[in-house]
């Protein structure tokens, strides 16, 4: 399909019956966690974040860390997002909920819930894999929305 041609909705009848794979030049990215973390956006939300830098129009992964003792900023946003947490022990609060993770666990962030996450252990280091959503409400037009709490 075309993405410079825009259907409303009465042009549902326009829906071809095949598809053509675009393969895109870029499948692999290689060594992520050894690329240099995206420095204003982790100073903003006060944890480190490194960024999966692959060709998808949907979904975004990034490798979050918490350093000992840390917290993320509290915020919401229009994505969903699900943690997958590598390392550590801690706790997100979202909305009024106080969740426990560690190793090995995975966490659902509904949209628009406000939510933070604090890393329990003061001497070792939390990371988790987030994957959302956002770049597909981007594609959308604008529909990805974040928030900080003030």
């Amino acid at each position: 399909m075309n993405n410079q041609t825009t259907f409303h909705s009465a042009d549902f009848d326009k829906t071809p019956p095949t598809f053509q794979v675009e393969l895109p030049d870029r499948l692999v990215h290689r060594a992520v966690e050894t690329e240099a973390v995206r420095d204003a956006y982790s100073a903003e939300r006060k944890h480190p974040v490194q960024f999966v830098d692959l060709p998808s129009n949907a979904i975004s992964l990034t490798i979050g860390g918490l350093v000992p003792g840390g917290r993320s900023n509290r915020h919401r946003h229009t994505y969903e997002t699900i943690l997958y947490v590598l390392e550590g022990h801690g706790y997100s609060v979202i909305e009024d909920r106080k969740i426990e993770w560690g190793p090995g666990d995975a966490l659902y962030i509904p949209v628009w819930a406000w939510h933070h996450h604090v890393n329990a252990d003061a001497d070792k280091p939390a990371r988790y894999l987030a994957c959302e959503n956002a770049p597909m409400l981007q594609n959308l037009g604008r529909l990805a929305i974040r928030e900080e709490a003030k």
